[in-house]
This record gives structure tokens, C-alpha cells and sequence, in this order.
């Protein structure tokens, strides 16, 4: 027990968990004091001694699965499944084959009188089955859950859910069909979703008894949501990523004022050390420290709104805007070949889906044909906007640098270089992506303070955190320490 519980806190922290030795050495306590029997109470403990976000609680609970599950007899090793496509079509519920669809019927039956116990047999009937699993063969657990609702024919399995329910009447004295019919469809889908947790925790079983704890933990892996890349997430990861925004903007804002208080001492006075001394027969007993003087910055944050990167704008709108209470102003600006200023649309309680909408629809963004053109879109700003720069002024510009083969001069963003006391651009795509194709980072980056990889909350995170900790001349020491730059 003591080697499966240490392979598991290695894999929470592999998985971006983090575990102390002390919380490790709580949980081998916790262990002690529950029966080993009851899934749900090892698992309550393990959970109240190592998880301390809810974020982790995804991680959590993959690597438990993998790690406590039940034992099942790894998969038979057969040679050949080649004829898969073959006998899946031919073995189809509507195709006739009276096997698969007497198993679709009664999987049907049971989920519909919530009978899960002889749900969970016939998944381990269906994956034995439908999955084709056969030893050795590389991890795939999304593959034959695929495979296994393909055969099931989960739109079948539905309209017999749907036929189930009407026959008994599943929301008896409701007067509005409509509304009974939408009661009955969520009913089915919820059915649905637990079904194919079911067959993914079986799946998972089998592979865990062929390939071993280890080998599965690392291929469901998946990262924290901070460390999610953005540009690549699917609809549900970003409602969660966006869930996020809110505590880790408070986290960063509660960081920052920590520190402040701790930052009370500037550089040492030397006058007026030596000054002091002079009470003390020239020693420096008491030092004495210029006090430190801070400067919120301006922030003009100019937003690539075009195609893919409308959500990494969305992302970097919603974030730096819940930490403008650290900015002196913070002035929104949406361009894709045109410019428009969207501060107005950033008001308290809006939802940034619902603003990216307003963008589109009230925004002036597009001007020529709708493709990014950076160099229209900067000399748009430096004529509308340009006279309210000051030296106080930081520009932040968060896009791929991708012109469409167009021409780019430069002279506008060079312009706002001169007057601006910094300019930091942001970009969401890996480095080894930069000036390839119609990227020109490099050309717009020689008019740049810094440039930034930023592919993941975690990375504006600590960028936005060295811009509010901000000075009149900022260190470049302290700017570096954020994600990956590269000067100018």
C-alpha cells in the first residue's frame, strides 16, 4: 500500500497537483483510520489531504480511478482485429444482428428503471465485446469508448430511452407538452452521460490490468486549466477557464498588495545615513531609505479580434480588466484590418461571450476585407488615438503577428514606441511558430520593449502581475522574469 500511495502522489504531481511530504505523510494517516473496502472513503480521505483547489479536482479524480480501481482480467491477446470496420457494420442495432441489439434493449431497459448494477454488467458484457481491446496494444482509452458506443449505436440507445419514458410517463400533470418533452430529453442525456462514464471506467480497468497504473496515469494526463493552451481548447475547457478568471485574479490582486505592504523601504539615503550617524560618532546605526515611489500605469490594451485569436482576446480583455484596479486607466482597444475602442463595452457583470458579440456588431473593426492587417490597424490608431499617449503610457498589444502578406511599414507602431513609455506585445503562439508563413514578429518586435509567448492563464498571469508591480522606469530584471521573453 505504502509504494501504490507513493506512485500516486507522484502521478498528482506529475499531473500539476502540488503535494507536499507533509500532506503525503497526512494521507498515508488517513489511510490507516478507513477501510480499504469502501472506495468512496479512501477516496473522500486521499481527497481531503492532497487536494487543496477544486481546479485539481479533475486530476484528482482521473488518477484515483486509474490508481484504486477495481481489478479486472486483462484484455485477450488476439492477433487480428483487422476486420473491425466489417463486422461493425454488419453488427450495427439496425443492421439486424439480434446479439447487439438484444444487448442495446436490455442496456435500455435498466438505464430507464435506474438499475445500475445490472447496468455495470452488461458494460463489462459490451466492452468485452464491442471495445475490441487486445493486449499490448499502445493505450487508447478514447478509441474504444468510441469504438463501443459506435456498435452500441448511442442515437439508438436514445430513441429507445425516449420511447421508454413516454410509455410510463416519466413527468406525469405537466400540461405543456413542450416543456415535458425537454424535461425527458435532458433525463435521456444525463442517462447517456452516465452510460459512457460507465463504459470509460471499464475501458480504464482493463487497460490499468494490461499496461500497468503508470502507463495509463501518463496517457490521460491532462494539464491544470491555468496551463491549458488557450488556442486550442474546446468549448467546455474554456467555460471552465473562464470560471477560473475570477479567483485567480483575486489570488494575484491579494499577491500584490502582500507585497506592498513588505516594500515600505526604497534605495538607501546615503545623505541621510551619514547625517544620522553623525549622533552616533560616525557610525551607521541607523540607515535611512528613500521612500520608494510608485506609478500606476496607463494601459492602452489593443486586442487582434480576427478568427482564432478572438479567444485569446477574450481571454486577455477579461483578465487585465479584472486587475484594473492596479492601472491608473485602462483603455480596450478590438482591431482586425481596422480600430475601434471598446472600453465602453467592459462594463461590471458582462459576460465576455456576450461582449465579444457587441464587438462585431457595434464595434468599427473591419474597414477593408475582415483579415488581419496590422499595418492599417496601427496607423488607424496612431491618427485616432495617438495624441493621447504620454510617457506614462503603456501600449499592449496581444495578437500572432500575422500581416496575410501584406505590407507592413512599421512607421505607426514606431510612432507609439517613441511617445509610449513601453510597448509589450503578446503572442499565443508557440515561439518556433514565429516568423514562419505571413508571421512577422520580428519586424514588429524591433519596435517592441519586450515580447511575450503567452499561451495560458498562467503566463498572463505572471506577465499582468510584473506590469502592476510597475515603477516609472521599470527593471528589466523584473520584466524577465516573466514567460520567455525576448528583447529588442
Amino acid at each position: 500500500m505504502l509504494g501504490l500511495l507513493t506512485d500516486f502522489v507522484e502521478e498528482l504531481r506529475e499531473a500539476g497537483v502540488p503535494v507536499s511530504t507533509v500532506e503525503a505523510i497526512d494521507a498515508l494517516e488517513a489511510v490507516v483510520v478507513v477501510d480499504l473496502a469502501d472506495r468512496a472513503a479512501l477516496k473522500a480521505a486521499l481527497g481531503a489531504t492532497l487536494v487543496k483547489s477544486a481546479r485539481h479536482l479533475d486530476a484528482f479524480d482521473t488518477a484515483f480511478e486509474v490508481f484504486f480501481g477495481l481489478g479486472r482480467p486483462p484484455p485477450p491477446a488476439e492477433a487480428d482485429i483487422g476486420g473491425e470496420s466489417a463486422s461493425s457494420d454488419s453488427s450495427s442495432p439496425q443492421g439486424g444482428s439480434g446479439g447487439l441489439e438484444s444487448l442495446a434493449e436490455l442496456l435500455a431497459a435498466a438505464m430507464g428503471s435506474n438499475d445500475w448494477g445490472t447496468v455495470r454488467g452488461l458494460v463489462e458484457r459490451a466492452v468485452e465485446e464491442l471495445a475490441g481491446m487486445t493486449s499490448g496494444r499502445p493505450v487508447g482509452g478514447a478509441y474504444y469508448l468510441y469504438r463501443t458506443l459506435r456498435r452500441l449505436d448511442s442515437n439508438f440507445l436514445r430513441q429507445m430511452l425516449m420511447e421508454l419514458m413516454e410509455e410510463r410517463g416519466s413527468h406525469p400533470g405537466l400540461g405543456e407538452e413542450t416543456l415535458e418533452r425537454r424535461l425527458r430529453a435532458e433525463e435521456v442525456d444525463a442517462l447517456i452521460e452516465r452510460l459512457r462514464e460507465e463504459l470509460m471506467a471499464e475501458i480504464r480497468r482493463r487497460l490499468v490490468a494490461d499496461r500497468g497504473s503508470q502507463a495509463v496515469a501518463t496517457t490521460l494526463r491532462a494539464p491544470p486549466l491555468e496551463e491549458m493552451d488557450l488556442m486550442h481548447a474546446s468549448d467546455a475547457q474554456l467555460r471552465r477557464i473562464e470560471e477560473l478568471i475570477g479567483p485567480l485574479t483575486r489570488k494575484l490582486a491579494a499577491r500584490l498588495t502582500r507585497r506592498d505592504l513588505h516594500r515600505r523601504q526604497g534605495r538607501l539615503d546615503f545623505r541621510r545615513t551619514v547625517r544620522a550617524s553623525l549622533a552616533t560618532g560616525g557610525v551607521p546605526l541607523d540607515l535611512r531609505f528613500r521612500s520608494m515611489r510608485r506609478f500606476r500605469p496607463e494601459i492602452f490594451l489593443l486586442c487582434d479580434v480576427s478568427g482564432s485569436m478572438a479567444t485569446f482576446a477574450r481571454f486577455t480583455l477579461q483578465f487585465t480588466y479584472a486587475m484594473s484596479a492596479r492601472f491608473s486607466s485602462l483603455r480596450a482597444f478590438a482591431f482586425v484590418d481596422g480600430v475601434d475602442e471598446i472600453t465602453d463595452l467592459l462594463t461590471p457583470g458582462l459576460r465576455f461571450g456576450e461582449a465579444a458579440q457587441r464587438i462585431f456588431s457595434e464595434a468599427e473593426v473591419v474597414e477593408l476585407d475582415g483579415h488581419s492587417d496590422y499595418g492599417n490597424a496601427f496607423s488607424r490608431f496612431a491618427n485616432r488615438y495617438g495624441g493621447e499617449l504620454t510617457a506614462r503610457s503603456t501600449v499592449i498589444i496581444a495578437g500572432d503577428a500575422r500581416n496575410n502578406y501584406r505590407d507592413f511599414g512599421g512607421e505607426a507602431l514606431g510612432e507609439m514606441a517613441t511617445v509610449a513609455e513601453a510597448v509589450y506585445w503578446l503572442n499565443p503562439e508557440p515561439r518556433a511558430y514565429w516568423d514562419t508563413g505571413d508571421s512577422l514578429q520580428s519586424r514588429m518586435s524591433a519596435h517592441c520593449t519586450e515580447v511575450y509567448e503567452v499561451r495560458n492563464l498562467l503566463q498572463l498571469e505572471q506577465f499582468v502581475e510584473n506590469l502592476a508591480d510597475y515603477r516609472r522606469k521599470p527593471s528589466v530584471g523584473a520584466i524577465r522574469r516573466s514567460a520567455s521573453p525576448i528583447g529588442r
